[in-house]
């Protein structure tokens, strides 16, 4: 990373690992601004626990707060529908979908860069555990220092064009515990937040539900 006061665009989730992302970028000297992706009611329910939950939006806004950074919340309810329906077609033919792939290629990185394009913002950035690194035909995905934390198999579907663009401050930090430490020194809230396993669209980690309410709105019948 270079201090370079460059503008960039912070994808927080309100966990502890995009937090600590964009503290790191913001002590690195860049000129950083967070966004809260809302994903909508796109799957069977945006509770308390599913994707866009407010207790995430919260807990975003109360960091951002304390880095000092602006930070808004950016609508993305109409590209992730795609994602889902995705999802439970790939169900019912009986294969077992990677819906985090798609999200990272079309939306995360895929929107985001569109919406830093809009803003006149040259990076954009978020908490992955990957790296990108510089090879003599120009910049590539590589595997994160923190091989048990790695992320990189999730981001092997965006372009290639778009990595030059992209920062992932967590790709070298070698221990998550690393991490939260660095998030306690800051006294950001979210310090011992547990990580968020299950995919975000799936409230409660109910699959049928997710399946069923998808096929009842969209007028499906198996």
């Amino acid at each position: 990373m270079n201090p370079t006061r460059e503008k960039t665009i912070v994808a927080m989730s309100g966990g502890v690992d995009s937090s600590v992302a964009a503290a790191m970028l913001a002590q690195a000297g860049y000129d950083v601004t967070g966004v809260f992706m809302c994903l909508g009611a796109a799957g069977a329910g945006a509770g308390q626990s599913g994707c866009c939950s407010p207790a995430d939006a919260a807990d975003a806004r109360r960091v951002a707060g304390a880095l000092g950074i602006e930070m808004f919340v950016l609508n993305l309810a109409d590209a992730f529908e795609p994602i889902v329906a995705d999802f439970a077609a790939e169900y019912a033919r009986g294969r077992t979908p990677n819906p985090c792939v798609h999200c990272n290629s079309r939306v995360k990185f895929g929107r985001l860069l569109r919406r830093a394009d809009d803003l006149g913002v040259r990076y954009v950035a978020t908490g992955h555990y990957a790296r990108i690194v510089q090879t003599p035909t120009g910049p590539a995905l590589a595997r994160a220092v923190n091989r048990a934390k790695d992320q990189s198999y999730a981001l092997f579907a965006v372009a290639r064009e778009a990595l030059g663009r992209i920062l992932l401050p967590l790709g070298d930090v070698a221990d998550k515990q690393l991490v939260r430490d660095q998030a306690r020194r800051l006294n950001l809230t979210v310090h011992d937040k547990p990580d968020s396993q299950e995919i975000c669209f799936v409230e409660d980690d109910d699959y049928a539900a997710l399946l069923a309410g998808h096929a009842k709105v969209h007028g499906e019948h198996r």
